[in-house]
Formats: C-alpha cells, sequence, structure tokens
C-alpha cells in the first residue's frame, strides 16, 4: 500500500507538471497579453507594467519563476485584481464552490444510488420505467434549463426559496439541485446496469440457492461489487463539481471559483488561468487516488500491487 502510494504521488506529479508546461505554452502562444486589451496606454508605461509582473522576461525564465513559487505554494499576483493574490482569490472563492459541490455530490449519491438499486432490482417494471425516464430528463437536459425551470417554480410561483445570491442553507438548495440534476442521473444508470451484471453472476445464483435473505444478498454480496464502476465515476465527477460551475453560479450570482476559472480565460489573467488550472489538475488527481484506494475495500480481489513489489 505505502510503495501503491508513492509511486501514484510520483506519478501525479509528473501529471500535474506537464498540465502546467503544456498551459503555460498555450497561454503565451495566444498573440496579445493581459494588458493589450486596455485603452491605449502609452509604451513607456506598459514596459513598467510589464517590468512591475516579469511579463518582459523571457518566457524560460518565467516559467522556471513560476515553478519555484508554486513550491513554496505562492502562486502570483492577479494580473486584473489588483491588491489580490491567486491564493487569495482561490481562499475566497473556493469554499463557497466546496459547499455546493458537497451538497449537490451528496444529493447526487444518495438519490442516484438507491433510485439505480430499485429500478435493477425491479426491471421492466413501472419503478424502472420510472427511474429511466427521470435519468433521461436528468442527463438530456442542461443544467441551465434545470435551473431555470426551479428558480420560475420554487422562486418566483410558489416563493419558497430565494432566486438568487448566497447567504444560508436555503439559497444552496435550489443550486445544489440543478447541479446534481445531471450526476445523479448518471449514477442512476451506471447502478442499474452494474447491478443487473451483478445479480446474474453465479455466487449470487449460489447465495439464493443457500436459501439467504434478499437483503444479505443486497449489501453483503451484489452492492459492493456493483458500486465500482461509480465509484470510478465518482472521482472526476467530485472534483469537477467541487471545483464550482460557471453556468451555475453565474444563473445563481454565487462567488465561487468556476467564475473566476472562466473570466481568468477573458481577461488574459495568466497567474489566474494557472493557479486554478493546478488547483484543479491536483483536486483531480487527489480524487482519483482516493478512488483507486477504494477499490479494495469494495472488492478484495481488487490488489493495487503485487506481491513482487511488496
Amino acid at each position: 500500500m505505502f510503495s501503491y502510494t508513492l509511486k501514484r504521488t510520483f506519478n501525479s506529479i509528473i501529471v500535474v507538471l506537464v498540465i502546467i508546461t503544456v498551459t503555460f505554452a498555450l497561454m503565451h502562444s495566444i498573440p496579445g497579453g493581459p494588458f493589450t486589451n486596455e485603452k491605449k496606454i502609452p509604451d513607456a508605461i506598459m514596459k513598467n507594467i510589464e517590468a512591475r509582473y516579469k511579463l518582459n522576461d523571457p518566457l524560460w525564465k518565467q516559467y522556471t519563476d513560476y515553478l519555484v513559487n508554486l513550491a513554496h505554494f505562492d502562486l502570483g499576483p492577479s494580473f486584473k485584481y489588483p491588491g489580490r493574490t491567486v491564493n487569495d482569490i482561490i481562499g475566497e472563492s473556493f469554499p463557497v464552490s466546496l459547499q455546493l459541490g458537497a451538497a449537490s455530490i451528496a444529493i447526487a449519491i444518495f438519490i442516484g444510488i438507491p433510485a439505480g438499486v430499485i429500478s435493477a432490482l425491479r426491471q421492466n417494471k413501472w419503478q424502472d420505467y420510472l427511474t429511466m425516464f427521470f435519468t433521461t430528463i436528468g442527463i438530456s437536459v442542461p443544467s441551465f434549463v434545470i435551473a431555470t425551470a426551479l428558480v420560475y417554480v420554487f422562486a418566483i410561483k410558489l416563493q419558497l426559496l430565494p432566486a438568487a445570491m448566497w447567504g444560508g442553507v436555503e439559497y444552496m438548495i435550489l443550486p445544489a439541485i440543478a447541479l446534481a440534476g445531471m450526476p445523479m442521473a448518471f449514477i442512476a444508470r451506471l447502478t442499474r446496469s452494474s447491478m443487473l451484471e451483478v445479480l446474474g453472476q453465479d455466487y449470487i445464483k449460489t447465495a439464493k440457492a443457500k436459501g439467504l435473505p434478499q437483503h444479505i444478498i443486497l449489501y453483503r454480496h451484489a452492492l459492493k461489487n456493483a458500486l465500482i464502476p461509480v465509484v470510478t465515476y465518482i472521482g472526476p465527477m467530485a472534483a469537477g463539481i467541487l471545483t464550482g460551475s460557471f453556468i451555475i453560479e453565474t444563473i445563481f450570482a454565487i462567488p465561487g471559483l468556476g467564475r473566476h476559472f472562466v473570466t481568468s480565460i477573458y481577461n488574459r489573467d495568466y497567474t489566474v488561468i494557472l493557479g486554478v488550472t493546478v488547483f484543479y489538475s491536483i483536486l483531480v488527481v487527489g480524487l482519483n487516488m482516493l478512488v483507486d484506494l477504494i477499490y479494495p475495500l469494495l472488492d478484495p480481489r481488487i490488489k493495487l500491487s503485487t506481491k513482487r513489489e511488496e
């Protein structure tokens, strides 16, 4: 386990370095710069601005300086938000995206998995058809349409919940449901298909032949194996949701990280682009590693390393 974790950590560092290099190269390959869209600035002032942010240094020096600062957890200053650093922006906006994302993930998991299990157990019955109907809607309808419908019904017509802004649990309900729509539907479908496959295995038939109760067969023998594809999907899904959704955050006026991730690209804010990309990458590789560590707990046949490596 230790050697596997060490190896995965090393590989993750390599992956993050590749992502930083590619992102850095792409940013600087596009003509223009962070201050080219501003009103006409005298050349002398422009040179001073570039010197202040070290944009007049050779690219290799900017790249190595960024890596050195990153090693000290310094993501640099924002070019578009004077007086603020990328660390400040992530520190202020990520907790909001984290709360919203955690609520969305909880909704997606605690509704999606039971719905998929019930659908598999009641295959070709009305419960199965009803679940497939709603999961098809959840996958095919974009999140901004779901968000708009929720706002119209629950905020405007029924006036039960606030339509926008961020200030408490009641402000979280509608955006969390809108953000959880597609993942919940996808988890339900994954769980259903995986459960149907597992329920047809010989060891399940043997357990039934021995007369084991239905709930023992379901929870002890079927569900754990059926959840492996679901857990695989949850890893990257969680990273995507936790780092914020630009569309949902824009519709509900939520001050999350997703908004900065998109606006930084429009603004050519190099340090914010790199900082948010690095943060997102670390979150993705970290959650994928966590998923790999969970596999043996669900299925003991899965080994993280061979005996020779141990």
